[in-house]
């Protein structure tokens, strides 16, 4: 998996001055990397009994129906708000300046599903804690909640205590 690193380009002071930003689309673009990802993330969750994999957008878009193919699960898009034509359940939490939102659409989920929650990368955990939030609500079970990358030194996994985090690469700096 180490190889996957240096598929991800790096980019300084983005998207603001001190911030290092992990570019995938060099990685996406790799056909040997993409298939990587997939590969390594179904091997992780080839046991989990995933009735569907929920990806968040908008990166969480790329991977999830992926990984859903990949494992023979349904897909399930969790959007921003108003982007869902159907009636939807939606779940607000908190960011570093300010609140957000998503939503899913509310039949999405049967009681008892086993949901897979996936996104590109694990920084403070809030929006996967929400969309895990909203599963439950719903009457889903977690099953796991999977990123390609983990920002390790935002301690995100410390907000999703208590389920099945798995990241496939983690930076810790």
């Amino acid at each position: 998996m180490q190889d996957l690193k240096k598929l991800i380009r790096e980019v300084p002071d983005f998207p603001k001055p001190g911030i290092l930003f992990y570019d995938i689309t060099t990685l996406l673009k790799d056909q040997c990397g993409f298939r990587g990802v997939i590969d390594g993330l179904k091997q992780h969750y080839e046991g989990a009994r995933v009735d569907v994999v929920l990806g968040i957008e908008a990166r969480g878009f790329i991977f999830a129906p992926a990984l859903a193919y990949a494992l023979g699960a349904g897909f399930v898009p969790v959007r921003k708000p108003k982007k869902l034509p159907g009636e939807c359940v939606s779940v607000s939490y908190e960011l570093e300046y300010g609140t957000d939102s998503l939503e899913m659409h509310r039949d999405a989920i049967a009681g008892g599903h086993r949901v897979l929650i996936m996104d590109d990368l694990l920084a403070t955990g809030g929006t996967a804690a929400a969309a895990a939030r909203m599963v439950t609500s719903v009457g889903g079970t977690v099953a796991g909640i999977g990123f390609v990358i983990e920002l390790s030194f935002l301690k995100g996994r410390e907000r999703l205590a208590g389920f099945d985090v798995f990241s496939l690469l983690q930076y810790d700096k």
